[in-house]
């Protein structure tokens, strides 16, 4: 049944303020919506499309962000940034040419608490300034990749905050030398010697445990026809072995072999990650004694890249903002349009 609700707002010219409309108790200032009607929207839109929801409620594309945005502010009552310990930060690209939002992540209540667009320190300076210093000296640990701005912020706004690199990046950085040593091989040798490290790519980056008989055969041969790419997988398989270790003690005693046998091994790719690694030595460390990872907030950034993709993309990132808030910080909102079961009838 539609209800067709006409009300002429009083207004008034403020010489200091401009004009301001009279305030109603089922709408929000300045919005040509009923707070149940948006309400409405915004469930449907945690669970639909944006174009559904448009269609649906017959409303254009773009109002629907809108409303989101002005929903979250109204339902939220709490505040996110309360009682923040352990953080998790990361970015995700939400559009072509570089157009980043970067995300914070409680680790505790496993959430978002915060999003804005950017990705350097100085979107990171602006979380810290809303974060406020009584509530940024509550904070045990910061977990984030190897990002030089991320680190330098965290650093310089937190520094009683424990740093804790992503394990999954610090690893990366070891296997894209592994396959810098093996591409580096591949342009300069022939004949048989090319031969026998051809489509050994993914042998190398596998884990041993989760080698086949093929993949154990193929680096057979890079053993007896290869040596400095040999050198280079055990390197790989030796730094993933340290890092599966438990105790703070061998993981730190066995880091300063490592980089030392690194430095050696005569391949300059290593040569740059175990310097790299000398100097995050301690986030690294901090790995095995959190046993923290960013691995929650990538799990929520796939969500938010979901809810992109469910979008079709935005053409304002405050209307992505809006919808991770309402969409990842665990807001939970009822249909307001509710039919009576037919036994009440």
């Amino acid at each position: 049944m539609k209800v067709m609700l006409r009300y002429d707002l009083r207004r008034v010219d403020c010489p200091f303020c401009g004009i301001r409309a009279e305030l109603v108790p089922w709408a929000e200032p300045g919005s040509r919506f009923t707070r149940d009607f948006e309400d409405q929207v915004a469930y449907l839109a945690q669970r639909c499309d944006q174009s559904t929801v448009a269609k649906t409620m017959r409303m254009s594309w773009s109002t629907v962000g809108d409303v989101v945005q002005r929903v979250v502010a109204r339902v939220r009552t709490e505040d996110l940034l309360d009682d923040l310990v352990l953080i998790g930060i990361d970015e995700l690209s939400y559009r072509r040419h570089h157009e980043y939002v970067t995300v914070v992540v409680d680790h505790v209540k496993q959430r978002v608490v915060w999003a804005a667009p950017g990705k350097n320190a100085a979107t990171l300076d602006s979380f810290f300034d809303a974060l406020g210093p009584a509530r940024t000296a509550k904070l045990a640990g910061v977990t984030i990749d190897m990002s030089a701005a991320y680190t330098q912020a965290v650093t310089q706004r937190a520094p009683d905050a424990m740093i804790i690199y992503d394990r999954f990046h610090v690893q990366r950085l070891v296997q894209d030398a592994l396959d810098e040593v093996r591409r580096s091989q591949m342009r300069v040798l022939e004949g048989d010697d090319r031969t026998a490290i051809k489509k050994t790519r993914f042998s190398l980056l596998k884990n041993y445990w989760n080698l086949s008989t093929v993949d154990v055969e193929r680096l057979a041969k890079v053993q007896r026809a290869n040596g400095p790419l040999f050198r280079a997988y055990l390197l790989k398989a030796v730094f993933a072995e340290i890092l599966g270790r438990s105790d703070e003690f061998q993981v730190r005693h066995k880091l300063e072999e490592w980089i030392s046998w690194a430095r050696r091994s005569r391949l300059p790719p290593f040569k740059r990650v175990a310097a790299t690694i000398r100097k995050h030595i301690e986030g690294i460390i901090a790995i095995v004694t959190t046993g923290l990872s960013n691995g929650r907030t990538e799990a929520l950034n796939g969500k938010i890249r979901t809810i992109t993709r469910r979008a079709f993309g935005f053409h304002h990132v405050s209307n992505l903002v809006g919808y991770i808030m309402l969409c990842c910080t665990g807001l939970s909102l009822d249909p307001v349009l509710k039919f009576a079961h037919p036994r009440e009838l």
